[in-house]
């Protein structure tokens, strides 16, 4: 069979199944004009960097790097452009006798021997990635950003208010289809967790948030603004005749190689609609405590506030700390057959098997609260709620874990102590709060040094001094390490995130301040006396440590 090298070798890196191998030569049988590489690719079984890295191996053939593409053109004019697409080729080098060539199919011996026929030359064939060696055939023959190329032949000027038929025509053109493709392409292959198409008076900008961290990359032409918007609202099921309201929706998708549900939020501004697209990687979504931060005591206090049998768990910082992932994470170890799991969430981000999950709907009077009340008539033994918004949902959470079950939530505060007075401020009675919260925790994220190209320092005596390092190593050994940038973690110098933590017990001795009504400050300072590391001193772990950067934790934590 052909490509069965190539085949095997995804098949033995758990690239590509068994039931996904049939469905892409039942595809085969009708597309005839596309090989079977181009169908793993285009059909989202596999991505362009799977299917080069298996040919590499497979086949012995180099690969080429997106830096090493010439700027002019290395093959004759005789050879056609059109050609070149169609097969995804480029020249790459011309020398007397030979000429190098990058394909995205390295094994399609039919374009060798017509290039080879065309130019009378022999031809060294490598592997590159499809859109990079699309990219630079458009740089090479003068056609510039395609991006932008797409969008001037749009013609969005001629686009009436009302004229809606063709904003549905526009959007569902191959050039539109194939820019909201590319973005989203380019956001999964720098891990962004978020897209945001923001459109301005002169420009349409795209932004991706990867590791937190926002980052411009090239936008569409500014005429094909509406088309972009419209293209991906009518992908998440969204009306694109209301522009002047909010709207939320979902995509799933599956690209390059991955199955993605995407959360989809528009809200009108001055110059159109802004729209951002959270990513959620089901596959990449690691529900470890241990990959996610929590390690020694911190790790031990939290299973053990998990493993009793009722009480209220408290999950605390502001959007984006990675609260629902550790809620998740949670929710994973509780889930066994001997408990019944039921979640009130807004939206459900992760879909568990053997967890019953509620989305709540406020336009329809499905709140956290109305739902709460059907759940504990369900006999849970763990209520999950997404957030405690309001006094009711406090009040309901509480008498569930006064009647034996166990709730986890979170909350919108700055540290652990501040959930306590939070809850007091919403109009809990203190002694409710005492009698059920059993544990808070307050977390943060940072990013992690790229392992492969962080480099290490002898930090000053000062700074050792001012900032105390010395509790957690010995002077002398005090490394500190820095971002460096390689082409493992992008120039950027970080790869991923993790939490950094403080977890606040409910003892005797912080039930009696919260009784006498003490304020956050006291109850934090009662609560490092008896050993509670704060965020910043396990942040400043993790420096020593070397996972993350001091500038990173300053960045995050309140210190600053």
């Amino acid at each position: 069979m052909a490509y069965e090298a190539l085949l095997k070798t995804l098949q033995e890196r758990n690239k590509l199944s068994v039931s996904e191998l049939k469905k892409v030569e039942r595809v085969q049988k009708t597309a005839v004009a596309e090989s079977l590489p181009q169908l793993l690719v285009k059909l989202g079984l596999c991505s362009e960097l799977d299917v080069a890295d298996a040919f590499v191996e497979s086949g012995h053939f180099e690969k080429v790097k997106s830096d090493q593409y010439p700027l002019e053109m290395q093959l004759p004019e005789s050879v056609s452009l059109r050609f070149l697409k169609n097969y995804h080729a480029i020249g790459l080098n011309n020398s007397a006798d030979t000429i190098t060539i990058t394909l995205m199919d390295p094994e399609d011996q039919f374009v060798i021997d017509a290039l080879r026929l065309a130019t009378g030359k022999q031809i060294i064939p490598k592997v590159g990635l499809l859109s990079e060696i699309d990219a630079a055939l458009a740089v090479q023959y003068g056609e510039g950003q395609t991006q932008d190329k797409q969008a001037d032949d749009l013609a969005m000027d001629d686009l009436g208010e009302e004229d809606l038929e063709h904003l549905k025509d526009l959007a569902s053109e191959a050039p539109v289809i194939k820019m909201v493709n590319l973005i989203m392409q380019r956001a999964i292959e720098t891990r962004a967790s978020d897209i945001h198409i923001e459109p301005f008076e002169q420009a349409l900008k795209v932004r991706l948030r990867v590791d937190g961290v926002l980052q411009e990359i090239d936008a569409p032409n500014i005429k094909s603004t509406a088309a972009v918007i419209s293209r991906i609202k009518i992908m998440a099921k969204l009306n694109i005749a209301e522009r002047r309201l909010p709207q939320d929706g979902r995509i799933k998708i599956q690209m390059l190689g991955k199955e993605l549900d995407l959360r989809v939020s528009t809200i009108p501004t001055m110059y159109g609609e802004s729209v951002v697209i959270r990513l959620l990687d089901k596959e990449n979504t690691v529900l470890d405590f241990a990959a996610l931060g929590f390690a020694g005591r911190h790790l031990e206090q939290f299973t053990d506030v998990l493993a009793q049998p009722h009480g209220i768990i408290l999950i605390t910082g502001p959007t984006g700390s990675g609260k629902s992932t550790t809620m998740y994470a949670a929710l994973k170890q509780l889930n066994t057959s001997e408990r019944k799991i039921i979640t009130v969430e807004d939206p459900v981000e992760y879909q568990m098997e053997g967890v019953n999950q509620i989305q709540a709907k406020p336009q329809i009077g499905l709140t956290f609260a109305s739902a709460l009340r059907s759940i504990v008539r369900q006999d849970p033994d763990v209520i999950m709620i997404g957030e405690m918004r309001d006094l009711e949902t406090a009040r309901i959470a509480v008498q569930s874990a006064l009647t034996g079950h166990l709730v986890l939530s979170t909350l919108h505060t700055n540290d652990a102590a501040g959930g306590i007075t939070r809850l007091l401020d919403m109009g809990l009675e203190e002694y409710l709060l005492t009698s059920t919260v059993n544990g808070i925790l307050a977390q943060r994220l940072v990013r992690k040094l790229c392992p492969v190209c962080k480099e290490g320092y002898k930090p000053p005596p000062e700074l050792v001094k001012e900032l105390r390092l010395n509790r957690f190593a010995p002077e002398s050994e005090i490394v500190l390490y820095k971002p460096a940038g390689c082409s493992a973690c992008a120039g950027m110098g970080y790869r991923g995130r993790l939490a950094i933590i403080e977890f606040l017990p409910m003892t005797d001795p912080i039930r009696k301040l919260i009784m006498a009504h003490e304020e956050a400050g006291a109850i934090q300072k009662l609560a490092i006396e008896e050993g509670m590391e704060t965020l910043y001193e396990n942040g400043l772990v993790k420096v020593i440590q070397g996972i993350t950067t001091l500038e990173e934790v300053l960045r995050v934590t309140s210190e600053a």
